[in-house]
């Protein structure tokens, strides 16, 4: 096995799998909001609008990459520390053919029932004109977007954390550059927009087509046998995270409905703008547990609880101290976040303000909630992870939303997301404890 995993647990050495992960889901979540700046100050925000509405749809596709990728990364790390290396590189191969194949399928179906889709929405002829043409460039890119996230999870399980790295900041680049050259110079509209975006992903999938080829690599492609065990606990184990990225559309048409009723569009628009500053807080948190991910699972098989134990022992202190620092750091740079998006001149600007210093308590929460439902997947407990993920996300979420703005009005609907997330670090400390001797961490 590769030196990386038969080193000390040490928090360098836990660097070396996560800060890879965390950039790739850093520039990851940068790529809405730096597609939502360049579509909203070049189109108009008729187009940002579209980009919203098609989000939903895109959102399916990562839900089953994300599935795909967790769930699968787990399975297999398991068996290359169950030395189980012949077989492990079976299972990856097929996985890997599994993406390309519902990439296939999901491209048809978009293609096919688009109009259908968007005919059931409320809107005018050129929104729907924008949301047509934004998903039918995506849709060309389907595959990469599945391979993405997939090679960037396998490239980190293979000790090929700098490689990740390097795509990572290259499919971000590539994303921002694009966006400007096909919007502001060649005027390619919204359509460019969604060709940026599609790129970018593309740039890591063509990368590890390339990588896993080599047979010199600890993962690459062999003959693939399918398995159906196989697929079922990549996707039992992966389905927290698929759950976690379905749901999230749903709360968000229940926040922007709460939004309408209490304080009307302007409240939607600040609710965007806090969304963003919490997606971005919790994409370094989910590129944390991405990251150590394969290492839980490859101790696991290995039987190595010292190092399994030392591990999340580590991680715990880590995601601590950084959830203290970027709730403060959140709550005195508010101000400066929200000015990105809007001037003070704007009604928009003082409720996004009100809001975001509240919403900055669940950065206390959030980071630990996002590891334990990461750690129960890589120790291949694919329900506790589901259940922790679904019921922070969404069950908690629901709940909050529909109660503490009758009892607090609008500023109830603040606390709903540090209340959801409160009750879901109660519930993760619950399954830790739980679980603690069958798993000896």
């Amino acid at each position: 096995m590769t030196s990386s995993y038969q080193r000390p647990v040490t928090f360098k050495n836990i660097m070396r799998f996560a800060i890879p992960t965390i950039i790739m889901s850093v520039f990851t979540s940068l790529y809405t909001m730096i597609d939502g700046l360049f579509v909203s100050n070049l189109i108009g925000t008729q187009a940002l609008s579209s980009i919203n509405l098609v989000a939903p749809i895109l959102s399916l596709i990562t839900a089953i990459s994300a599935m795909l990728a967790t769930g699968g990364s787990a399975v297999i790390m398991r068996k290359m520390g169950e030395q189980k290396a012949p077989e492990a590189k079976q299972d990856f191969t097929m996985l890997i053919l599994t993406n390309v194949v519902i990439g296939v399928v999901m491209m048809i179906l978009g293609y096919l029932f688009m109009d259908t889709i968007f005919a059931s929405m409320n809107i005018s002829p050129n929104v729907l004109n924008y949301c047509k043409t934004y998903l039918s460039h995506y849709l060309l890119f389907t595959i990469p977007v599945l391979l993405m996230y997939n090679f960037s999870l396998y490239m980190i399980a293979a000790d090929k954390s700098k490689l990740s790295l390097i795509c990572s900041i290259a499919g971000g680049v590539t994303n921002i550059v694009l966006d400007y050259l096909l919007i502001a110079v060649l005027d390619m509209g919204i359509g460019g927009a969604a060709l940026a975006t599609g790129t970018g992903y593309s740039i890591t999938a063509i990368a590890g087509l390339i990588i896993f080829s080599n047979k010199k690599n600890l993962l690459h492609f062999v003959k693939p046998v399918f398995r159906w065990h196989t697929l079922v606990k990549t996707s039992t184990n992966g389905i927290s995270e698929m759950a976690t990225s379905l749901v999230t559309g749903v709360v968000t048409l229940m926040f922007n409905a709460a939004m309408l009723k209490y304080v009307g569009e302007d409240g939607v628009a600040a609710i965007t703008i806090i969304m963003y500053v919490l997606m971005f807080a919790c994409s370094f948190y989910t590129g944390y547990a991405y990251g150590v991910a394969p290492m839980i699972s490859y101790y696991y098989g290995e039987d190595n609880h010292d190092k399994l134990r030392r591990l999340i022992k580590l991680s715990f202190t880590f995601i601590g101290s950084v959830s203290i620092l970027s709730a403060i750091g959140s709550f005195i740079a508010t101000p400066q976040m929200v000015n990105i998006f809007t001037r003070p001149d704007n009604p928009v600007y003082d409720i996004a303000i009100t809001g975001n210093k509240i919403c900055s308590l669940a950065l206390l929460f959030v980071g630990f909630n996002i590891f334990a439902s990461g750690m129960f997947t890589a120790l291949s407990n694919g329900i506790v992870s589901a259940a922790l993920a679904l019921s922070r996300s969404f069950v908690f979420m629901v709940i909050a939303i529909s109660i503490l703005p009758l009892v607090f009005g609008m500023t109830g609907l603040w606390f709903a997301t540090p209340f959801a997330e409160c009750l879901g670090l109660l519930m993760a400390a619950f399954f830790f404890k739980r679980y603690q001797k069958q798993y000896r961490y």
